[in-house]
């Protein structure tokens, strides 16, 4: 099946809001290729690894969490960029692209699928009075010991996490946002959770922790953002009958 490339933006944008975000970059449509979308690759970031993998797939569409034109970079087409673009172009290809609204949403959004990867039961938002917040706040079903929870979050991420000791020898309540939002870990301690998730980690946020007193877990920026693109691509797959295919080009940050 296929579906045109207009009616599939417009489901996207009317599904994730884009509208609602205050974002560093375009949501939706970066770039405009073919008509008519057949099959689609997803990935995280729109690196050129993965432009000649879709490229190789026969893409008509890539997705994307991180996508291009954000603020403050360069705006001239060359180098790096160019080369991007111009493969994009030579094949006809689109490139879609949703960063906060991707992480916000609800259901498919990388925080709703983290939580689903790690066990969490979702209690709230970190900020609770902002209809939009991007991080959540959750629950274990049953408090666990800090090492066996470092564990399973290793285990869901498929790669050691990195853990800052703050907070008590169990934890049960857990916030957590996927990405760059190790920012974020002074909202979870002000609601007095055990511990805080987020995908990078500085070095600010050492001393946080500890102070704060609040456990915290670096578990990647590239391996917690890959469930929302997935989730994404497979729903408009399901939708309108189109071949998807997700590739993971790895990223130890």
């Amino acid at each position: 099946m296929a579906v045109s490339l207009k009616q599939l933006v417009l489901y996207c944008n009317t599904l994730l809001t884009p509208e609602k975000y205050r974002d560093y970059c375009p949501n939706g449509l970066q770039v405009e290729g073919c008509g008519q979308v057949r099959r689609i690759v997803s990935g995280v970031t729109a690196s050129q690894a993965l432009l000649d993998r879709a490229v190789v797939l026969g893409a008509d569409l890539i997705l994307v969490h991180h996508g291009y034109f954000w603020k403050g970079e360069a705006e001239v087409i060359t180098g790096m960029k160019k080369r991007r673009l111009q493969t994009l172009l030579s094949h006809d290809i689109s490139l879609l692209a949703y960063h906060l609204p991707l992480d916000g949403h609800p259901q498919l959004g990388n925080n709703a699928c983290l939580a689903d990867k790690l066990g969490l039961q979702i209690t709230g938002g970190l900020d609770p009075d902002n209809p939009l917040s991007i991080g959540l706040t959750g629950r274990l079903p049953s408090p666990l010991s800090v090492d066996d929870f470092n564990r399973q979050i290793a285990q869901a991420m498929g790669r050691e996490v990195l853990h800052i000791e703050g907070g008590p020898e169990q934890i049960e309540t857990v916030g957590w946002c996927t990405g760059a939002a190790q920012g974020y870990i002074e909202k979870a301690a002000d609601l007095g959770l055990d511990a805080f998730i987020s995908g990078e980690i500085s070095e600010p946020t050492v001393h946080s922790a500890r102070e704060l007193g609040i456990h915290y877990f670096a578990a990647g920026h590239h391996a917690t953002e890959r469930y929302g693109v997935q989730a994404l691509a497979e729903a408009l797959a399901q939708q309108f009958d189109l071949e998807h295919h997700f590739v993971d080009i790895d990223n130890p940050v």
